[in-house]
């Protein structure tokens, strides 16, 4: 019986502008999606048992206009195309089937071979192979009436066309098929193939000259006979379909398209892959989309709503540099588009480089909110984000095996990552290293980390690309020297920026070319009666009201408490027409900071927010802060007085930014921060342009013009600052995670430092080497380090075990005795039914010098505490009977620790918030802002987390161990413990977890498998866009947690490396 192959191709061949590389693994079952589901059915893609292997031999596709043939595709011969008819009609089924359901193919769409010539767009091939079944029917009983009227004619002298074995193929002679794509001809060469080999055998059968023809046709009959009755004959179609059935039986998980889409987007970037190895200076492009899959361009677009790129990020995006993946630093305004180019570049490393990246941010705010947004390319693309602020972020981080991690940190945290990655021989894995703000360098200790991070990267792990975005500086070539990187400058701004400055009632255009730097403009319009003139002798209200509230306006304050002034001032001049702009949105914000604050309200901001106005500052609450960040970016609110950090901090353009003054609290603005003010001016997409106003005094002129004026400040090296705290730091580190064991190892790692390069200008009181061999020595007083071996010229540096828990814990070495100190006292009675010495342990020293308290508040809250609490604090220095003293107003005569005491009163601060959790309240009570209340909290939560890691490296702390562990965690959150899971989640902050855990979406795997759309409808005052962040966080989140404990059995499941023979 004639067997029919019944699965077409293991692969196709795809041609681009880009790749030509092969694409496989794609579709199997052919057989199958037509045999149950249909010419396109999903089910196809289940494997077959019969293979033929097709391959395109022309990668160009066949011409529209050739002549069709009868196994021509039916959407291609026009049939349902333009007509009306449905693309793909319904399969002719054989007798056999007759019983079956009726399955209609699928759409175009879900076509196994899209645009591609294949046998599956036949819809009509099972019915030409039934007909022709029908002709060899016909053929056979013409036959047997021949014979009867001819016995004796030899049966090899009929003519071709007589032939019973040969007629089912007379319609599908080779002419047929000239026009037929390399996938059918191939196709029909196997049916070909088979079709010879049987009638050669049927001629061995025929022609023995032994026997006669009557004989054989005899006994042919007897065979059939026999067949017949042990089976009854199939067609050639039923073959077909039974071959088709039978591969249809392996049931499938994921449609056709998504295994499609899954497949194409990993075949790019397979070939991205090879083609980033394989690069060469002429090659720009590596991809449909910057060297990467055409997927991640839809994403953009999707979820950013961003279409194309902007000249200079194409630009810079095929620099040389950039596909050599040499080391790069690139300046632009604020506002440019810098973040996007980092994003391409490190979507790029994951998904194409198969490495690890680490994303550095300066503040926590900033890292929640790109891991929010960057939460919906890692679901899409498959890689984890994994989030390293505060108290989160695991050391060393989780080993995958079949993922790619992106790190999102604050500087600190990723000091602490590269130092975990370093220990454990990982840091290989790390393909990309991102900064932002690289010119904070030069921001005191912060810029110290920075440095000390950069240096370790460069000098384990050569392979490992630095990408930094910086402001324009003016000593970029330092910083080129020091990274060894390329720079790319660039003025670009999405909208055109005008610096005014105000003088008096007059508005000069800041112009550079002007001998005096400002040009005159216009004079103010505005009629001020004599008593607003007093209140706002600046007019503030004048150039406020010029923009809002259809436009919005940004006004820098000097103080935190100005803001708040400024706010109020503004509002009680503005008019009533104000209140009536967008009401009952900002009816609806009041309410929501009345939620957030658990019913309790600013009264500042209860009567700015229905005009439309607010400040912003480090006073408010996160939950605070939060609200009216989004209400701005709505146009709920038009107008915010703010300080110099919101600049820093979160994106928040405005059509005119107003500073109010050239300085920050007492001190002069520098040329950096004053750009990154007036760069929030215009808001792309929305503003044609920007306006920025500084306002002047008659006596600031001077120094002004070399404010708006001058050429950027340089950058220089912090290591040094503070009596040399940066270097004594990266000296311990480097010891520690044995980099060096030498001074000479030592001097050539400060080779590669920008210290270094700086050192003619920060050196010179003493050489950088003598620093170096002082530090060696202060640590070794300090017991931190030890010196061993013979070799006086030479000798070997060994950590300590207190300098190892310093530096795994990130302990500032100013504080490293005072806290093993602290840890020792504390373990003579500890007290284990009270969380109060744990938190006191905790509170943050840098802290202590802001801390002013009210005695008679201090003693109030003293009075409350049991019997042990009490004598606890008696044990630390803080007796009750100086407490009341101070209350009392008397004198105290026994000199008693102010540090101590200080600490305990925020220790107590601390303790109310942990039985409490509202920080209102508690800010109430200890008469403190409750946004150093909420500051305190986090440092504390941060310091925390720092002690553990202290604690896990001395042997006499153990009992620390688990009782930090839960405290870290208590603290991050400071709320109800039933909300800690939702609490984890990016951005879901105390109020709204609340609203979720109400709604019935009480742990972190209901947030993640709701539909942000329900989630709008349930949640009262949530937006779409916000509700699928926040799900596509809570999904990443997940995902991490599972593939940490699918990673830990896998690593418990594997069989050691090092197993002993097993005899």
């Amino acid at each position: 019986m004639l067997t029919i192959l019944a699965v077409v191709g293991t692969g196709w061949k795809q041609t681009s502008d880009w790749s030509s590389s092969v694409q496989k693994s794609l579709f199997t079952g052919y057989g199958r999606g037509v045999g149950e589901a249909g010419c396109c059915s999903p089910a196809g893609m289940s494997s077959g048992r019969l293979h033929v292997k097709t391959k395109r031999v022309c990668a160009r596709k066949r011409s529209r206009h050739v002549l069709k043939t009868h196994l021509t595709p039916v959407r291609k011969q026009g049939r349902g195309a333009g007509d009306g008819s449905p693309p793909c009609p319904p399969c002719r089924r054989s007798s056999s089937m007759a019983e079956g359901r009726v399955v209609e193919y699928c759409s175009d769409s879900e076509d196994l071979f899209g645009d591609y010539d294949s046998i599956l767009e036949d819809s009509s091939i099972l019915a030409k192979l039934e007909d022709a079944e029908q002709h060899e029917i016909l053929q056979s009983e013409n036959l047997q009436s021949f014979r009867t009227l001819q016995p004796s004619k030899d049966l090899t002298s009929q003519s071709p066309e007589d032939r019973p074995t040969d007629s089912m193929f007379d319609e599908l002679e080779d002419n047929a098929f000239e026009e037929l794509p390399p996938s059918q001809l191939q196709f029909q060469e196997q049916i070909q193939d088979q079709a010879k080999r049987s009638r050669l055998q049927a001629r061995d059968k025929i022609s023995t000259p032994s026997h006669s023809v009557s004989e054989i046709i005899e006994g042919a009959e007897e065979t059939n006979a026999e067949d017949r009755s042990k089976r009854q004959r199939r067609s050639v179609a039923d073959q077909l379909k039974k071959t088709m059935l039978g591969n249809a039986a392996t049931p499938v998980g994921v449609s056709r398209a998504a295994a499609l889409k899954e497949a194409v987007v990993s075949e790019e970037i397979s070939v991205a892959m090879q083609a980033m190895e394989a690069i060469c200076a002429e090659t720009t492009d590596l991809g449909p989309f910057f060297g990467l899959p055409s997927k991640v361009k839809e994403l953009m677009h999707k979820l950013r709503g961003i279409q194309s790129l902007y000249d200079w990020q194409k630009t810079c995006l095929n620099l040389d540099c950039v596909q050599q993946r040499k080391n790069l630093i690139y300046s632009l305004p604020t506002s440019g588009g810098k973040t996007l180019v980092a994003e391409i570049l490190i979507l790029r490393e994951l998904l194409c480089r198969r490495k690890d990246c680490l994303f550095i941010l300066p503040y926590i705010s900033l890292v929640q909110e790109k891991v929010r947004g960057l939460a919906s390319f890692g679901l899409e693309l498959d890689f984890m984000v994994e989030e390293y602020a505060g108290s989160k972020g695991k050391f060393p981080p989780v080993k995958r095996r079949n993922k790619r991690s992106l790190y999102i940190a604050t500087i600190e945290k990723a000091h602490s990552l590269v130092n975990s990655l370093i220990e454990t021989s990982r840091l290989e894995n790390l393909g990309l290293v991102v900064v932002d703000e690289l010119h904070m360098l030069g921001d005191g200790s912060r810029g110290a980390v920075i440095e000390m991070t950069l240096a370790k990267v460069q000098y384990m792990s050569k392979a490992t690309q630095i990408i930094g975005m910086s402001a324009t500086l003016g000593n970029i070539k330092d910083l080129r020297t020091f990274l060894g990187a390329e720079n790319y400058t660039n003025d670009f701004r999405p909208v055109q920026l005008k610096e005014y400055v105000k003088l008096n009632d007059t508005i000069y255009e800041v112009d550079p070319k002007e001998e005096n730097c400002f040009r005159f403009s216009r004079m103010l319009n505005f009629k001020y009666s004599s008593s607003m003139q007093k209140i706002d002798p600046d007019h503030i209200i004048a150039l406020v009201t010029e923009v809002i509230p259809m436009h919005s306006c940004l006004v820098f304050c000097p103080t935190k408490k100005n803001c708040e002034n400024v706010a109020g001032m503004i509002c009680k001049y503005l008019k009533e027409d104000f209140l009536q702009h967008r009401e009952t949105e900002k009816a609806t914000l009041l309410q929501e900071l009345k939620e957030s604050g658990n019913g309790s309200m600013c009264p500042v901001l209860r009567r700015t927010v229905p005009y439309g106005v607010a400040y912003h500052h480090s006073g408010l609450t996160s939950e605070e802060r939060k609200l009216v960040e989004e209400a701005y970016s709505r146009g709920v609110l038009c107008l915010l007085t703010c300080t110099s950090t919101l600049a820093a901090g979160i994106n928040l353009p405005a059509r005119r930014v107003i500073l109010r003054s050239p300085y920050m609290a007492t001190d002069f603005l520098k040329r950096s921060q004053y750009k990154q003010m007036v760069g929030r001016a215009g808001r792309a997409g929305i503003d044609a342009i920007g306006e920025s106003i500084l306002i002047l005094q008659e006596k600031d002129r001077n120094m002004a013009k070399d404010l708006v004026c001058a050429p950027m400040e340089n950058c220089y090296s912090k290591l040094m600052q503070e009596d040399g705290k940066g270097i004594l730091s990266l000296i311990l580190s480097l010891i520690g995670l044995n980099i060096t064991s030498s001074l000479q190892q030592m001097e050539e790692f400060l080779r590669g430092t920008l210290l270094f390069v700086q050192q003619q200008q920060l050196c010179v009181d003493r050489s950088l080497w003598d620093t170096m061999q002082q530090c060696v020595d202060m640590l070794k007083e300090k017991d931190l380090i030890a010196v061993t071996g013979t070799d006086s010229v030479s000798p070997t540096l060994q950590i300590t075990r207190l300098g190892r828990a310093t530096y795994k814990g990130s302990v500032d070495l100013t504080y490293c005795d005072l806290v093993y100190k602290d840890l020792s006292k504390g373990l003579e009675g500890l007290l284990l039914n009270s969380y109060l010495q744990l938190v006191y342990l905790v509170t943050p020293y840098d802290l202590i010098p802001q801390c002013n308290p009210d005695w008679m508040v201090y003693f109030r809250q003293f009075t409350l505490l049991s019997a042990s609490e009490q004598k606890m604090s008696a044990a630390v220095g803080v007796p009750e009977s100086f407490v009341a003293r101070k209350a009392a107003g008397q004198t105290v005569k026994k000199d008693m620790d102010l540090v101590v005491v200080k600490r305990m009163f925020l220790a107590l601060v601390l303790f109310s918030l942990l039985k409490e959790t509202n920080v209102w309240s508690v800010a109430e009570r200890f008469q403190l802002s409750r946004g150093l209340v909420q500051t305190l909290l986090s440092s504390a939560s941060a310091f925390c987390s720092c002690v553990l890691h202290f604690t896990e490296e001395l042997e006499e702390f153990w009992p620390y161990k688990a009782l930090l562990m839960e405290l870290t965690r208590r603290l991050s959150y400071c709320v109800k413990a039933e909300l800690i899971p939702l609490m984890e989640v990016a951005g879901v902050l105390e109020f709204r977890a609340k609203q979720l855990y109400n709604a019935g979406y009480k742990t972190l795997t209901h947030l993640a498998n709701a539909d942000p759309a329900v989630l709008c409808r349930t949640i009262e005052n949530l937006f779409k866009k916000q509700a699928h962040l926040m799900v596509a966080s809570a999904k990443m989140l997940l995902n991490e947690k599972a593939a940490a404990l699918q990673e830990e059995v896998e690593e418990l499941l594997t069989l050691p490396a090092d197993l002993p023979p097993q005899l």
